[in-house]
């Protein structure tokens, strides 16, 4: 029977904003605010910091997929909430925490995948463009809407001017306009896009198809591909070498290639 836990429990009155659980070495964190297209508001944000920081330390986790309740993916901030603000500093507070999430997404040892099911919009389409991969139904929707309110998406604008081309990415926060899932492919902001009815399918099977590889492997290539791209061509270059002469001292690179020689599955090392 294949290992399956569900980490958060809900309390007496109400369910949480974020449920987690666990099966085969992938960890499934879904946004669970559908009544509210599972914008992000404080419980949210602080649920899901809490989450990422305890599976960064669980090497039982090989691979994180984030998705939403319903049928929303994520509309961003939750703006009732952000009207009861009224101090710079609030205001501050709540987008420095989303900012710090989205870091440790790309800072996580494991890869992250979104699987979108619908709209994702604001910090929702920033969510998706920090993930390492996304797939996304054929009736997705993406958008940075906040120019419509007079809320520029500034947060927004770092994942996704880093995900899609300059112009590209001007386009979606000059106009407030959504782009359906084949534009956010095109674009590269989505790796595939799949009926809804395979979503969830076709996600696991990425996620499983990354969880057969060498979770030190993975650990390592993820945290030497982000720290690369701001470096210089010989500066990426030097970094790159060293980490791949220590690679090839590690366990599983000697077990992998001698599996490769001997025509054999390989037999990683997870602990």
């Amino acid at each position: 029977m294949p290992k399956t836990s569900s980490k958060l429990k809900a309390g007496k009155n109400a369910e949480l904003s974020l449920k987690r659980k666990d099966e085969e070495g992938i960890s499934l964190l879904t946004l669970n605010r559908p009544s509210a297209h599972n914008s992000l508001n404080l419980e949210l944000l602080n649920l899901l910091q809490k989450e990422l920081t305890e599976i960064a330390k669980d090497t039982s986790i090989s691979t994180v997929i984030i998705n939403g309740e319903g049928k929303s993916f994520c509309s961003g901030h939750d703006l009732l909430e952000l009207r009861k603000m009224s101090s710079v500093s609030e205001y501050k507070s709540i987008f420095s925490l989303c900012s710090n999430i989205m870091q440790r997404i790309n800072e996580l040892p494991q890869p992250v995948i979104a699987q979108v099911n619908g709209i994702a919009t604001a910090a929702g389409c920033q969510l998706v463009a920090t993930c390492d991969l996304a797939i996304a139904s054929d009736k997705a929707q993406f958008c940075t809407p906040g120019v419509n309110i007079g809320l520029f998406c500034s947060t927004p604008m770092v994942a996704l001017s880093r995900n899609i081309p300059i112009k590209k990415s001007l386009e979606m926060l000059l106009t407030g306009e959504y782009i359906n899932s084949q534009t956010a492919l095109e674009w590269g902001l989505i790796n595939q896009v799949v009926s809804e009815q395979n979503l969830e399918k076709q996600t696991k099977v990425l996620a499983k198809k990354i969880s057969s590889k060498s979770r030190h492997t993975i650990k390592t290539g993820k945290k030497a591909f982000y720290k690369q791209l701001n470096m210089n061509l010989s500066d990426a270059y030097a970094y790159t070498s060293q980490i791949m002469a220590d690679n090839m001292l590690s366990q599983d690179a000697n077990e992998g290639i001698s599996s490769f020689i001997e025509k054999r599955e390989p037999s990683w090392n997870h602990e």
